[in-house]
């Protein structure tokens, strides 16, 4: 991809938050409730803390009561998926395409109402949200 994001750990430390660096560059994870976009259902884009490369569109954000933000798609080509066997299980880790930023896990076939029944489970740390009356 040509907008590929490629920074040094003091690079990223220089321009993360310490929550932020230990979450999306060293796959870390909110404790769930206390992220700041987990309810919130304002009309805009959520991009990448790290980079700033739009990710989600508010209309794939969804209530799926797990505690993190909720999404059943992402922009086309924004997240990458890679497979996550951390913690004695196998899951889908998701991950910012431009910058590697860890964005949280996907999870498929649990039954919630969305046209494809998948959900993104991001870290709130991981977004910044831009409304759409820019």
């Amino acid at each position: 991809m040509s907008n590929t994001v490629q920074k040094t750990d003091a690079e990223w430390q220089a321009i993360l938050s310490p929550e932020q660096f230990r979450i999306l560059r060293q796959k870390g994870t909110e404790p769930a409730g206390t992220g700041a976009y987990d309810k919130h259902s304002a009309d805009g884009i959520y991009s990448c803390a790290g980079c700033g490369t739009p990710l989600y569109k508010s209309t794939t954000k969804f209530n799926s009561g797990c505690g993190w933000p909720a999404f059943f798609d992402a922009i086309p080509g924004a997240v990458s998926r890679h497979e996550d066997r951390s913690y004695g299980m196998t899951r889908t880790e998701i991950t910012c395409t431009a910058c590697g930023g860890h964005l949280g896990h996907v999870f498929k076939g649990e039954g919630f109402p969305n046209p494809i029944d998948e959900r993104h489970c991001v870290n709130s740390v991981s977004l910044k949200f831009h409304d759409d009356k820019a």
